[in-house]
């Protein structure tokens, strides 16, 4: 008789102890989750935020560069495209990224030639308001690298932890997938070329 006692109760602590590190394991998986979600959400911000910018900063251009509506447009149609990616970050994938960084980038690219346009106006280049408009953009542009780094480094985690063992088998019982990470921009690698 005692000796049954003392099995059910090794039985007992033994059930206890794997619900406890299942619990566990369950639980920081959905915190990692929630983290990379909340990270996705300040990404969104700042480049929301960058999108909110550009109207006012093609309208201070328009006054000064008349000629230039192509770039004008470019920058317009950019800012278009990369405001009507929108991904739920519970569908996070690789190619839903892809698709949501090729618009930012080529709303970057356009900015980025608006910019070269703009160096051909030296009054559009000491207007205030111009002036303010490309300080609030280059803060944004620094903020959107913060909150993409914090994002990788959520998602590292997150990646990390279910990719271990034996997480890696809770993880694939309850669904919890890799997250993808955001990359440089192609060509980044190469150090540009200036001449004088």
């Amino acid at each position: 008789m005692k000796k049954s006692w003392i099995i059910i109760i090794i039985i007992i602590v033994i059930i206890i102890i794997i619900y406890s590190s299942f619990k566990g394991s369950y639980n920081n998986m959905v915190t990692y989750n929630e983290a990379i979600n909340e990270k996705w959400s300040q990404v969104e911000n700042v480049y929301q935020r960058r999108a909110d910018l550009i109207p006012n900063l093609v309208n201070t251009v328009k006054g000064y560069a008349d000629f230039e509506k192509q770039t004008l447009t470019e920058v317009i149609e950019a800012r278009a495209k990369a405001t009507s990616v929108n991904i739920n970050p519970d569908k996070l994938n690789a190619a839903a990224l892809q698709q949501f960084q090729q618009a930012q980038d080529g709303l970057s690219s356009a900015l980025s030639r608006l910019m070269v346009v703009v160096e051909r106006y030296p009054d559009l280049k000491a207007n205030q308001n111009f002036m303010d408009l490309q300080a609030q953009l280059e803060g944004t542009e620094n903020r959107i690298a913060n909150e993409r780094r914090k994002f990788n480094e959520a998602t590292r985690t997150y990646n990390t932890y279910i990719k271990r063992f034996p997480k890696n088998i809770l993880a694939n019982l309850f669904g919890f997938e890799e997250k993808p990470y955001f990359e440089a921009e192609t060509g980044a690698e190469k150090v540009p070329e200036v001449k004088f």
